[in-house]
């Protein structure tokens, strides 16, 4: 029999005599160490940990099968690492260069100043939007490059939600038929409830902007005035954001205008996205709601209410029998969204400043237990009153403005928010209101222009 047969019989009971050399090594001989050295560096490309610990051998070699076996396995990896979407070199260091952000706060001279996880992470949210969608102002699918970016580094940053857990109280039944209770860990209610439901609105319209494949419509900055299609273009109605932004591309149609099929599928996709956005607005209010007041905005709240929102406001709403937010809105005639965030900072202070009045007779004075104390005071109270007539003003104002900025307590609690997933909800539900909001105003823009189309072939 051969040596091979040899070699591969006595491999079967553990044994794994040395190759064809017959040469005894001994195990304090330098020689014997390079011999070792030298085939485990070229016959074994994967090492089996197990065999150093489970196997009493006097040797780590492996048989030829065993190799083989090895070498094929690493080489099924390799074509498996090669069928996904590697990352070049500049993505590589864009990736790093994020990370080491997200790690030092922002700090990057390393001495610890940094801002903390939560915020860190909710920027980091806010610049990916601007970066994936800062340029997209068309009514057309997002580039391959940046849709898989937004796919990619969304699931890494949200996959710090996925270790934001708590313990629940669940029944166990054991063999015997007695029922124990256990602690079972489980996500956080919030993240469990508002995370799936913010992924699928992300889906939904990345999904719409995808739809806006082949158009009957097209965008022009600069088209001659001869042209048929400057028609459509001389017609675009005044939106009041982009009254100032020259620069926007124009959404222009044929003459005859859109198609009954084209049309349909606009509205379709307008109400769609539409009702994304009330619903990422709904998730972004909740969150803000449960996020804590910052002590540095209570201790800057005004000492009266009635200087804050000036006379003629606070006459009305401490006069009034029947108290109208509509009808004090319409009175105002505001005529832009800056007098209307300014008016919703000095309605909201004035509310926290007349809730905090109405506080004060009892003996609690924690904020975060702000909610009871208002519950346990008397409904007949004027600062419950005046608060009460501020919260219904200050929620009217944001229903008539709904493209209305953040206000400066909404500022002041994502700036000094220490809740990761609070953070991680906020901001996620913030880029998809605003990406919500521009999808329907785009639609708008080209209804707008096929209607005026339509009225001049009339």
């Amino acid at each position: 029999m051969d040596k091979a047969s040899n070699f591969d019989e006595n491999s079967e009971v553990g044994y794994h005599p040395s190759p064809s050399n017959t040469t005894v090594f001994s195990p304090m001989s330098r020689d014997s160490f390079a011999y070792c050295q030298t085939w485990t560096s070229s016959e074994s490309e994967i090492v089996d940990d197990s065999s150093y610990a489970s196997e009493p051998s006097p040797s780590r070699w492996k048989t030829k099968k065993d190799v083989l076996s090895m070498k094929l396995r690493k080489h099924s990896i390799d074509d498996k690492l090669g069928d996904t979407d590697l990352l070049d070199s500049a993505e590589l260091e864009l990736m790093k260069e994020r990370f080491a952000k997200l790690l030092l706060g922002e700090d990057m001279s390393g001495s610890g100043k940094g801002v903390c996880t939560a915020v860190t992470i909710s920027n980091a949210i806010t610049n990916l939007y601007a970066t994936v969608f800062g340029q997209s102002l068309k009514l057309e699918p997002l580039k391959p490059e940046k849709k898989a970016m937004w796919k990619r580094e969304m699931k890494v940053l949200l996959s710090v939600c996925e270790y934001i857990q708590e313990f629940a109280p669940t029944a166990q039944y054991l063999e015997d038929g007695t029922i124990v209770e256990m602690m079972k860990s489980r996500p956080r209610s919030d993240i469990y409830i508002n995370l799936p439901a913010l992924q699928k609105l992300d889906a939904m319209l990345i999904e719409i902007l995808d739809s806006f494949q082949d158009s009957e419509f097209w965008y022009a900055e600069n088209i001659p005035g001869n042209s048929n299609r400057s028609r459509g273009a001389s017609n675009r109605r005044t939106v009041p954001r982009k009254d100032e932004k020259w620069w926007l591309p124009v959404p222009c149609v044929l003459p005859g205008g859109l198609s009954d099929t084209s049309k349909k599928h606009l509205i379709e996709k307008r109400d769609c996205a539409n009702q994304i956005h009330k619903a990422a607005m709904a998730i972004n209010s909740n969150v803000l709601a449960e996020i804590d007041i910052p002590e540095n905005y209570i201790d800057n709240l005004p000492k009266s209410g009635r200087s804050s929102l000036g006379e003629s406001i606070y006459h009305y709403m401490n006069s009034a029998e029947k108290f109208s937010p509509e009808q004090l809105l319409d009175c105002l005639k505001i005529s832009s969204e800056r007098e209307a965030l300014e008016l919703a900072d000095r309605v909201e202070s004035s509310m926290y400043t007349w809730r905090r009045k109405a506080c004060l007779s009892h003996s609690k004075s924690s904020w975060s237990k702000v909610k009871d104390l208002i519950e346990e005071t008397d409904s007949k109270d004027k600062n419950y009153t005046l608060a009460e007539r501020a919260e219904s003003l200050l929620l009217c104002l944001k229903q008539r403005y709904p493209e209305l900025s953040q206000t400066s307590l909404d500022t002041c609690k994502i700036q000094y928010n220490r809740d990761v997933g609070k953070a991680v909800l906020e901001s996620y539900s913030r880029v998809l209101e605003s990406l919500a909001f521009n999808v329907v105003a785009w639609i708008e823009d080209v209804l707008y222009v096929d209607k005026s189309m339509r009225n001049r072939e009339v």
